[in-house]
Order: C-alpha cells, then sequence, then structure tokens
C-alpha cells in the first residue's frame, strides 16, 4: 500500500507491510526533502512491529537507514519515539509517532539549512572584513600618532648621529674641529705658556756688559 505525498515540507511514502502474523508489521520512509531544502533534505526509514497487547504495551519502534542524519540526530529521533510512546500508552500511537518524526525531520533540515546560510554569512564577513583592513590600514590617532612620532625621532637622531661619527671617522680632522670637540683644548695654551715661564733659566751674565753698549746712537741711526 502507497500514500499519495503530503504537500507539507515533509514527506511521507507508505511503503510496505511486511507481514501480518504474528503482529502487523511494516516500515514508512519519511524525508524532508522539498524544492527549496534539496541539499539539505534528511530522511529515514521508520520500521515499526505491533506487539500483542497494543495500544497497552508499546510498538518496536526503528529507525532504519538514515540519511544525513548523524548518530546525535538518530539519538534524538529515537528520545523523542520514547517519550511519545510513554504520552500515549493505551491509544493507537503510530499515526503519532509517525508526525512526530516527520515534524522533527522538518526541523531537522531547516536548522542544518540555517547552519549552513550562517556559516556562509560568516564567511562572507570575514572576507569583507579582511578586504577593508588590507585597504584601510591602521587608523591613526592622536595617541599612535604621537607614540609613532617620538620613535620616528628617535631613529633620525640616532642615524644622524652615526652618520656623523663616520664621517669624522672618514676625514682628518682641522683645528678648529678638534677645538670644538674637545674642549679641554681651550686651556691647553695657557697650560703650555705658564709651564715655560716656569722652566725658563736665564742666564744673567749675558745682559751684564750692556751698560758698555751705546743704544741710542744704534737707534738712532735705525731711525735715519
Amino acid at each position: 500500500m502507497k500514500l499519495k505525498p503530503s504537500n507539507q515540507s515533509t514527506q511521507v511514502n507508505w511503503r510496505v507491510f511486511l507481514r501480518t502474523q504474528p503482529f502487523h508489521e511494516f516500515q514508512i520512509k519519511l524525508t524532508s526533502q522539498n524544492e527549496d531544502m534539496e541539499d539539505e533534505s534528511v530522511s529515514c526509514i521508520l520500521h515499526v512491529t505491533y506487539v500483542e497487547k497494543y495500544p497497552d504495551e508499546a510498538p518496536i519502534v526503528e529507525i532504519r537507514d538514515p540519511e544525513n542524519l548523524d548518530d546525535i540526530d538518530i539519538q534524538t529521533l529515537n528520545d523523542l519515539i520514547q517519550q511519545q510512546i510513554e504520552e500515549n500508552l493505551g491509544m493507537a500511537m503510530v499515526f503519532t509517532l509517525i508526525s512526530v518524526v516527520q515534524e522533527k525531520l522538518r526541523d531537522m533540515a531547516e536548522d542544518t539549512k540555517r547552519k549552513q546560510e550562517e556559516e556562509k554569512e560568516k564567511k562572507k564577513k570575514l572576507a569583507e572584513e579582511l578586504e577593508r583592513k588590507r585597504f584601510d590600514g591602521t587608523r591613526v590617532t592622536v595617541e599612535n600618532f604621537l607614540a609613532w612620532k617620538a620613535k620616528f625621532d628617535l631613529e633620525i637622531a640616532e642615524i644622524k648621529r652615526a652618520k656623523y661619527e663616520m664621517d669624522l671617522s672618514n676625514k682628518k680632522l682641522t683645528g678648529k674641529e678638534m677645538f670644538l670637540r674637545d674642549a679641554s683644548m681651550n686651556e691647553s695654551d695657557v697650560k703650555f705658556l705658564q709651564e715655560e715661564v716656569d722652566t725658563i733659566e736665564v742666564d744673567e751674565s749675558l745682559f751684564q756688559d750692556m751698560d758698555d753698549l751705546d743704544l741710542d746712537d744704534e737707534l738712532l741711526e735705525t731711525e735715519d
């Protein structure tokens, strides 16, 4: 027996009765696939076996051939089935079980689609942010500009100092440059003269006969 799929986003395909003795046993394929969610579709086969005292006893319900469902999804479906069995024990419940499972499959498919769209949007925003940073660079503020300026000035001063020292090492200094570089040379001439004055010895005997010289006559002749 096969029923026409419903117009809902989750389709129900009734396949076959597997047997009727000793108890009815059949399987149903449920799928969430529709035109809008083809890539996110999930499906499974719901295998149902009645028991002797059904509905006072729970039927045996198994999930088989899951598609795009992981272990967590399957456990979620099994927990949902067990919850519905406990809530409907004593009443015909197979149709209820089918309904809640197909609704859950629809929710899972929509959740999968939502996660994929969120991930796609996240990647898009990340790419846009990286592209914006590539063109914007670092935004200039007063604080980071002053920090950069101080560092730049130090680097320039160091470069100038290194260049000056290199220039000095590559040429012979003039007396003026040596004088300007070494402040101790300001007093060198004075010290030299003082040391010379202190150490000069005068031979007084050289001047003993100077009274006999006619210096005035010589000076006059020179002036003439």
